[in-house]
């Protein structure tokens, strides 16, 4: 008999589990033997005592907050959602340290883009030691929120190394945790300035690898300079993007990690027809490239002008782009061009407008083309007339959406056909919520986002948490969507404008606490098992989570022998919170249609006389029918 795990996973034990699988030889009596690592090693392990590397005060803090498990849950809430029974998208209010926790099990390896905005780390945002054994409630007490009364405070940042120690050790198990998410393709973009740059690459290097690193693009977020900084006016933040594995083609050459660019007006105007090709559109490129003579002896050789019947050499030092075969073949086609009157003393290659296709981005990205941060307070304001003071610092929809174009399609997974995930866990006003709704009104698309925000308080009284500002933003925003398609050209049933709602709790499921004092009334008090006040709703996405199914799954409430049972993703899972729950109707669930993969109940729904003979023999008949049977 197992039960589902009451923990979320932990990130050590599971690498320890691979290397077990990999490398057995390592491992004695079930530790990790560190000489015989080194010895399998060999000359690969550097044993010297000065090396590079990333360190920091709070170092070790940190990776204990990674490894530490939490046994919380996220609770629906139905009444802050839009549409919950069919969407797929969902806001999580919660700190996203636990949250990102909770989702290991359901979503590793699923999500297609990370986008995230965190603290910059100017003196002003919170920067926090991780310890939230206590919950959300030591979480906003060790931010520095609220005092240890439960009072609104201001946080005393620090200054100097201490500073960039506590940011550091605040992302590093927020970074790891987001990379178990990734897909293999994947890849996630971080909004940050000059103020933590240098340590961000720094520690994505180590979690995410310097071979993985894309580029750091700059965003021109202002238009204007402004005359009352001292020194420099910064227009500038950046973006760090890193992909979770460059995946590499059979000759051994990284494949495109993001999409291309479409084209432009402007960069479609250089493209003319002078000659009235029948190719169309077409622009003259150079026909040398930068290779010597004595590096590229088959690309040194003489081409005869048309019209005047001279023999044409490259210069030695920069020699034909095409061999001469090559040559041949694009005087056949009439790709090269020696000018309107056919006099040009050197050629040019025709290049077609059919043929360049899509652009690769830049790394430099202009408010033009982007947004900038007026921009996107406008967008704020205009959502939100009365309450424009109620976030600060939202990011420009363009600049999201040019991130959805770089990380995402429409179509979304070609094997699978869902739509690509999307996960903002410093969610803020919700803009990415936002772009993703918009960008699938405009492209047919079918993306799906995942926004994790903390309640963390506002001055606003309307909205007086940024989840409350996150949820909002985006319900305004499905709203207006869903009004303006109305069913236009049958988009409106495709569309996904809406989002579940939950909200990080301790779990509906009393735990079992071996410090105890008065370990007869915890055992009293477990036969109850489900804490008060908790729905059956609470309980059941609870139990998604630990079976590893996502938030998002659709479900019905079905009868089975006489007993209400939630039929999960199609009858993949069936889960029964009857107390107690009938021996008739776990044997119906055996012949049940479409035979479930799961069958989980809760463990003291079992009322019989010999409780632990009953759950044997259902074990036993649900294994013989290839279920896997559990209790929570």
């Amino acid at each position: 008999m197992t039960k589902l795990p009451s923990t979320s996973p932990n990130p050590l034990q599971q690498r320890l589990e691979v290397l077990q699988t990999q490398f057995p030889e390592i491992f004695a009596d079930g530790k990790l033997s560190l000489p015989k690592l080194q010895e399998l090693l060999g000359e690969n392990v550097d044993t010297s005592r000065e090396r590079f590397g990333l360190t920091w005060a709070g170092r070790a803090d940190a990776v204990r907050a990674l490894q530490n498990g939490t046994t919380a849950t996220l609770r629906p809430e139905r009444e802050q959602s839009l549409e919950f029974d069919t969407t797929g998208n969902l806001i999580l209010e919660g700190d996203n340290l636990e949250v990102l926790k909770l989702l290991q099990h359901a979503y590793h390896r699923q999500v297609k883009l990370i986008y995230i905005d965190p603290p910059y780390n100017t003196g002003n945002d919170f920067v926090y030691p991780d310890d939230f054994r206590d919950g959300a409630r030591a979480y906003r007490r060790f931010s520095g929120q609220v005092d240890e009364d439960g009072n609104a405070t201001t946080t005393d940042q620090g200054s100097g190394g201490r500073m960039h120690s506590r940011w550091l050790s605040m992302m590093y198990p927020r970074l790891q945790l987001a990379k178990s998410l990734l897909r293999d393709d994947g890849v996630i973009f971080i909004s940050i300035d000059d103020n933590e740059l240098a340590n961000l690459r720094l520690v994505m290097d180590e979690i995410f690898g310097p071979e993985n690193f894309l580029a750091t693009v700059v965003w021109q977020k202002k238009y204007a300079t402004a005359n009352d900084t001292t020194d420099f006016s910064y227009t500038h933040e950046y973006l760090v993007s890193y992909s979770k594995t460059r995946i590499l083609n059979s000759s051994g050459k990284a494949v495109e990690t993001l999409q291309r660019m479409g084209r432009t007006e402007e960069q479609n105007k250089l493209y003319k027809n002078p000659d009235n090709d029948p190719h169309g559109l077409w622009m003259s490129d150079n026909y040398t490239c930068n290779k010597s003579a004595e590096q590229r002896p088959n690309l040194y050789y003489a081409i005869e002008q048309p019209s005047t019947g001279e023999e044409i050499w490259p210069d030695r030092s920069a020699v034909w782009r095409y061999s001469k075969e090559k040559h041949i073949q694009n005087e056949r086609e009439g790709r090269v061009w020696w000018g309107a009157n056919g006099n040009n003393t050197t050629p040019r290659y025709k290049r077609y407008l059919s043929e360049v296709g899509d652009v690769v981005s830049n790394t430099w990205w202009e408010y033009e083309d982007v947004g900038h941060t007026d921009e996107a307070k406008k967008e704020f304001k205009a959502l939100f007339p009365a309450d424009g003071d109620a976030f600060d610092t939202p990011k420009p929809v363009r600049l999201m959406k040019r991130l959805l174009e770089l990380g995402t399609t429409p179509e979304g997974d070609e094997e699978t056909g869902e739509g690509h995930l999307v996960m903002d866990f410093f969610a803020g006003s919700g803009t990415v919520g936002q772009a993703v709704m918009e960008k699938n009104v405009e492209d047919s698309g079918n993306r799906r986002f995942i926004l994790v925000q903390l309640d963390q308080a506002t001055k606003n009284t309307n909205y007086p948490t940024i989840t409350s500002v996150t949820r909002a933003r985006v319900r305004k925003v499905g709203e207006s969507k869903r009004a303006a398609v109305n069913g236009s050209l049958g988009m409106e049933g495709a569309l996904d404008l809406g989002f579940r709602a939950f909200r990080w709790d301790t779990s509906n499921f009393k735990q079992y606490d071996p410090h105890a004092e008065d370990q007869m009334e915890m055992l009293r008090a477990l036969q109850q098992n489900v804490l008060e006040g908790r729905s059956a709703e609470d309980q059941l996405f609870e139990i998604l989570l630990r079976a590893g199914l996502p938030l998002s799954s659709r479900y019905e409430v079905v009868q089975v022998n006489g007993q209400d049972v939630y039929s999960v993703q199609s009858g993949k899972l069936l889960i029964c919170l009857a107390r107690p729950i009938h021996e008739g109707t776990l044997r119906a669930m055996l012949t049940h249609s479409p035979r479930p993969e799961q069958v989980v109940c809760l463990d003291v729904a079992f009322e019989s006389e010999n409780p632990d003979a009953v759950k044997m023999n259902i074990v036993s008949e649900m294994r013989d029918h290839g279920i896997q049977f559990r209790t929570v």
